[in-house]
């Protein structure tokens, strides 16, 4: 074993490491990977309050407090609305239930040819009075299990205080915290993470602020849309339409599929849901032709199906934690490959040239001596060249 291929070997393993802590300790990660992405969100500002005169510790005081205005802001503006709507659709739900049993169910029944029994909403009531009783037992379970749980709540509310004073340390220290890594790093390999920590900062700035931006965009105008068409629970719809378009379609399926369901609870026409259309589709015009290129850009090559994927797995292996930074580690996993296919194309495996195949060449015929046997068992020999076929074989 070479000396090159040891190192890789070394690298190689110190990365799995690396890789099974953070897999291990995900459960404990949580208030850090949030406080980690606000510093990394507030370090360009910090940095050019820096340029203007400002110590460090003082700059990341300002977007500090500047970040807890906004959030505490967002949140005085937001929960009395999202409550009121809130409270809207729960007075809405007879009717919702009524609908859906007297007009969407056996729409639904006369097209695919359903049983009737299926939507019987007597039967229904029947079932749900028969398991009343172990639906009792459930509800004790989980109410005994959660006040069991007290000690999970205050870990909750402690991570909870914990990400903004993480974040304000992380923020101040960050140039700190970065040059530490970077002289860690082996010399022979320093270079290349550089420039690949270079790339990634340029991907991530493009998306996770892009992004950001994209969803308030999107949230606002599919809130003030439906509003403005009459929908009670439009604001709520809206929101929730809007945080959700960080996966593609999916704030938009979500979105307009209870919107049209409420459109037709609450109004039963044809006109408003053809104004609930045009708002969707007003709303995916300008998320793909002015809001996507303009705020994230043509940097981040995720393609939409990887996008779904990242979500999954990254929910799948580290949970809630994993959701949340599903789509930023693929976007550093796109750079990764980009620069593994560029060292493939540059290596001998790609470029080295190897002798003609000459089953392809097209120059050499191989003669091949096939005995057949007629009716009369006469063997008879001959020598027939590849795409010729004897026409008195049988």
């Amino acid at each position: 074993m070479t000396h090159d291929t040891s190192r890789r070997w070394q690298m190689l393993v110190i990365a799995l490491v690396i890789g099974y802590l953070i897999w291990l300790l995900s459960p404990v990660l949580m208030p850090f990977a949030v406080a980690a992405m606000l510093a990394y969100l507030g370090d360009p500002l910090a940095n050019r309050l820096q340029r203007l005169g400002m110590s460090r510790a003082w700059a990341a005081s300002v977007v500090f407090l500047v970040l807890l205005l906004v959030l505490v802001g967002v949140l005085l503006l937001l929960i009395p609305l999202i409550s009121r709507q809130i409270e809207n659709l729960i007075e809405n739900l007879p009717r919702y239930s009524q609908w859906a049993q007297q007009t969407a169910w056996p729409w639904v029944q006369q097209k695919l040819h359903l049983d009737p029994r299926m939507f019987d909403s007597d039967q229904l009531l029947v079932a749900f009075k028969a398991h009343m009783g172990s639906i009792g037992d459930f509800a004790t379970t989980v109410v005994g299990k959660v006040s069991r749980s007290g000690m999970d709540i205050v870990l909750w509310m402690t991570n909870l205080v914990l990400i903004p004073v993480v974040a304000f340390y992380l923020l101040r220290d960050w140039h700190r915290l970065v040059g530490t890594i970077d002289r860690m790093l082996p010399r022979w390999i320093e270079p290349t993470i550089a420039h690949l920590a270079h790339e990634s900062d340029k991907v991530l700035g493009a998306f996770v602020r892009g992004q950001l931006l994209v969803m308030l965009a999107l949230g606002i105008f599919y809130g003030a849309g439906l509003t403005l068409v009459g929908l009670s629970v439009g604001l709520l719809i809206g929101i929730v339409a809007g945080l959700l378009s960080f996966v593609p379609y999916l704030g938009f399926i979500v979105g307009f599929g209870a919107a049209i369901i409420a459109v037709l609870v609450q109004y039963g026409d044809w006109s408003h849901v053809l104004l609930i259309c045009g708002v969707f589709a007003v709303g995916q015009l300008l998320e793909g032709y002015v809001l996507v290129p303009r705020l994230v850009g043509g940097k981040i090559g995720l393609h939409p199906v990887a996008v779904i994927f990242a979500v999954l797995a990254g929910g799948y292996l580290f949970g809630f934690l994993g959701v949340l930074l599903a789509l930023p580690a693929a976007s550093v996993i796109v750079v990764l490959l980009r620069y593994l296919l560029e060292r493939y194309r540059l290596s001998e495996l790609y470029t080295e040239e190897g002798p003609e195949d000459p089953a392809l060449s097209g120059q050499t015929e191989v003669e091949v001596d096939v005995t057949v046997r007629n009716v009369g068992d006469t063997a008879t020999e001959s020598a027939l060249k590849p795409g010729k076929v004897d026409p008195k074989a049988p």
